[in-house]
């Protein structure tokens, strides 16, 4: 039996558009974009500089200050790695519910002697830009917060973090994996330095990501932590993947046009699952800020019922307890415990992801499937 995908957090179906435009990058057109003596080097070349402008134009950016990566946890490491390779002894800041690709290299930072506060947040999820305030140091010199969380999909004050960070000369790094192609990201307003992103949560090939790296900042000397050649302004060595990057830029292209009308349909989604559900289980609570939220996103604790139990029994829909890279990992979200939720509340709740390819069907079903669940 099929099932009805809502795990689009996780990641997200290739759009058949994207996956025609990947074809003859797999098959005909075989050059290697770092070949400058033939036509297939020169056709391969042009490609990767088309996608690039389509990347940038959706945030934004300049061409010139995108680099390729394999996805946003590569351009994470690139970008927070690269920052402090050659620093001494700094402060840094993040946020106790971002995304592992995060918190573990804040963590080694912390092994080799740097000074690093993991800040709480609200009970909605949202930061306390006063606490943030307060947190900074006189040799602060980085914070890097997710911009839309991927368990329960708040969107974090962007532009206010920013401010904070400029005020202070401090280099600001987002991870934009969850933002991108659902909200509106203009890195020429925001105050950001780096920004990580990724093309399979916008419908795109999964193994390919970009690095924004903010052009003329005085503040950003960004080392290089792999080598093997110069590729990608000697920050990422290696054969770039053609094909997964014109994907990648024509995912966005389709994005770009579509981010207000599937914002619109998509939160419509979200609402009636959501009223669906608590019109038979009104205990059922929901986890994040409603009104600081992408659309696609529910997150809800159903009290003295185990999650994993409740998937169980819904093998017609695909749906998550949480983070796909930490869904092996038994231990409750470290999200859901940030913003105040108990070891049992957290293996009590759910992630719902909707996603383009979803339909008011879909969401009837996904209901009628929890609420049985919940009744067995």
């Amino acid at each position: 039996m099929k099932s009805i995908y809502l795990d689009n957090h996780s990641t997200t179906p290739l759009d058949p558009n994207v996956f025609l435009s990947m074809q003859p990058w797999f098959l005909e057109k075989i050059g290697n974009p770092s070949s400058r003596n033939h036509i297939y080097g020169w056709e391969a070349a042009e490609a990767v500089e088309l996608a690039r402008e389509s990347i940038a134009e959706i945030i934004n950016a300049s061409a010139r200050d995108i680099i390729f990566t394999s996805g946003a946890t590569d351009s994470n490491n690139i970008a927070l790695q690269g920052v402090m390779k050659n620093s001494t002894k700094h402060h840094i800041i993040t946020l106790k519910t971002e995304h592992k690709a995060v918190l573990d290299i804040f963590k080694e930072f912390k092994k080799v002697g740097h000074d690093v506060t993991f800040l709480s947040v609200k009970k909605n999820g949202l930061i306390d830009l006063d606490k943030l305030q307060d947190a900074i140091k006189s040799n602060t010199y980085l914070i890097s917060i997710m911009h839309i969380n991927n368990e329960i999909g708040v969107e974090q004050p962007i532009s206010n973090i920013g401010e904070i960070c400029r005020e202070n000369n401090i280099i600001f790094h987002v991870d934009a994996a969850q933002s991108l192609g659902k909200v509106h990201i203009d890195v020429s307003k925001l105050e950001v330095d780096l920004l990580s992103i990724s093309s399979h949560k916008i419908y795109g090939p999964k193994g390919i990501g970009a690095l924004f790296i903010k052009g003329n900042s005085e503040k950003i000397d960004l080392k290089p932590i792999k080598f093997g050649g110069g590729h990608e302004k000697n920050l990422n060595p290696g054969t770039l993947a053609v094909p997964n990057i014109v994907g990648f830029g024509d995912a966005c292209k389709i994005a770009q046009k579509l981010i207000d009308s599937e914002k619109y349909r998509i939160s419509k989604l979200r609402d009636a699952l959501l009223a669906g559900i608590l019109n038979e289980n009104p205990k059922i609570k929901v986890n994040g800020c409603l009104n600081h939220r992408v659309s696609g996103n529910l997150n809800i604790t159903i009290p003295d019922n185990s999650n994993e139990e409740l998937i169980a029994r819904m093998p017609e829909i695909s749906i998550s307890t949480g983070s796909a890279c930490t869904s092996n990992n038994l231990e409750p979200s470290h999200v859901l415990k940030a913003i105040g939720l108990s070891s049992k509340e957290a293996h009590s709740s759910l992630r719902f992801g909707i996603g383009r390819f979803n339909n008011q069907n879909d969401i009837e079903i996904a209901i009628n499937c929890l609420n049985r669940s919940i009744r067995k």
